[in-house]
């Protein structure tokens, strides 16, 4: 089988480009490449930016297109690995200083998490590498893990 080197990027569509690169920039430090912006040849109309994302391991294109970003809201699409509770309490404070729509700690099947929401409502949770034992119930029923 040929092999695959890893992810090249991830693609989120979004309804507003100006606005959820605020909101990556903001939140995750994210960093624009201008020379890899989309524009379409016809017109030159921009439709994606494709963004560097500190400790993501990856790029992240963030697409115009509103219908699937609508259609897409309240899904996960992408968990990020923390290596901590505590590593968790500090993205609480970084998001609740900024104002930034995010779930309290959630207890998940093997370990705890919590959920922000970008402008489109696209769920990101970031997920503890710190495991918990069986005896721990997960929060199966909290409103921020509905998709």
């Amino acid at each position: 089988m040929p092999i695959v080197q890893g992810i090249h990027h991830l693609k989120l569509p979004v309804s507003d480009l100006a606005r959820s690169l605020a909101f990556y920039e903001r939140v995750f430090a994210a960093r624009r490449i201008p020379e890899a912006d989309h524009r379409r040849e016809a017109d030159g109309a921009l439709y994606a930016h494709i963004l560097i994302m500190p400790g993501w391991g990856t790029l992240l294109e963030l697409r115009l297109d509103p219908s699937r970003a609508h259609t897409h809201a309240r899904f996960n699409p992408i968990v990020l690995s923390v290596t901590d509770r505590a590593a968790l309490q500090e993205w609480r404070a970084h998001l609740t200083e900024l104002a930034v729509p995010h779930s309290e700690e959630i207890t998940a099947i093997q370990a705890w998490l919590i959920v922000v929401e970008d402008p489109d409502g696209h769920r990101l949770r970031l997920y503890t590498e710190e495991k918990h034992g069986p005896e721990v119930k997960p929060d199966e029923g909290n409103p921020w893990l509905v998709d």
